[in-house]
């Protein structure tokens, strides 16, 4: 595979001689909730809680949460397709707009990022990627098939203007392969890169759902072109502070904490 070349003012500010710590937004869904839509809202009683179609039947909704975030100083907002591939989509039969959801996702958290930007404080936008229902290790879907799931999403968010790609809340390694996959086969057709993070879900228990602790997925993922790796959801700041002082000491890539607010109830 030939070399493509990236440049990234993200990456510039989170590897400048400052080091600057780089805040995120808080949860999307959960923030959804909050406005307590209606079904109506989210286009009829059969699209109810796709999160992800509100881009096309209520993109207030979804802009006020953006907007909300920015409004308080963070420095990245993230898509509404955390659920965006073609196979969760498909629960809603969706499934066929896929690129079109998550390019229109990407426009609408490029645009609020983009009034809330000035020189000083550049504001950013991450193309969220989520782990979606099927895990290939626990034999709910095929490699071949995910990956090819993501390739729809990846694009869309990519067209769509996104700073950065995040494959987050991973609780299959193998998942994250297809994901990582996906994305390089879109770097290679688009001839340019975006930076790459890489979020895992580690529970209360110590491991990933499927079993892998933080030394394995680190072990599994090195070889991989990732700037960012860290972890996200699950648990407090507290619970996630074992497996962050691991990758401080064990981890090349920039490292991220997207703790919960506490344990979820």
């Amino acid at each position: 595979m030939a070399h493509i070349e990236m440049k990234s003012l993200f990456l510039d500010r989170l590897q400048s001689p400052q080091r600057p710590v780089v805040v995120f937004d808080g949860a999307m869904g959960t923030s959804l909730q909050m406005q307590e839509l209606t079904a109506e809202d989210f286009g009829g009683p059969e699209y109810e809680g796709c999160n992800e179609y509100l881009v096309e039947t209520k993109p207030a909704a979804v802009d006020k949460v953006h907007r909300k975030f920015l409004e308080v100083g963070a420095d990245v907002i993230e898509t509404d397709t955390f659920g965006g591939t073609a196979l969760v989509l498909a629960e809603y039969d969706l499934a066929e707009r896929a690129y079109e959801l998550n390019l229109k996702a990407a426009k609408l958290a490029r645009k609020a990022a983009d009034d809330y930007s000035t020189l000083e404080k550049p504001r950013f936008v991450a193309g969220s990627i989520g782990p979606g229902t099927k895990l290939p290790t626990l034999g709910h879907v095929d490699f071949d098939t995910l990956k090819a799931a993501y390739l729809e999403q990846i694009e869309g968010l990519y067209d769509g203007g996104v700073d950065l790609m995040l494959v987050e809340t991973c609780q299959d390694v193998l998942q994250i392969k297809a994901a990582l996959i996906a994305v390089e086969e879109i770097f290679e057709k688009k001839q340019a890169r975006l930076p790459l993070m890489v979020s895992v879900t580690v529970a209360q228990q110590g491991t990933m759902l499927v079993g892998s602790e933080i030394g394995a997925a680190l072990t599994i993922l090195e070889p991989f072109n990732i700037d960012i790796l860290g972890l996200n959801c699950a648990t407090g700041p507290t619970e996630m502070k074992e497996h962050i002082k691991y990758l401080s000491e064990n981890s090349p890539f920039i490292i991220s904490c997207i703790p919960n607010a506490g344990l979820p109830e």
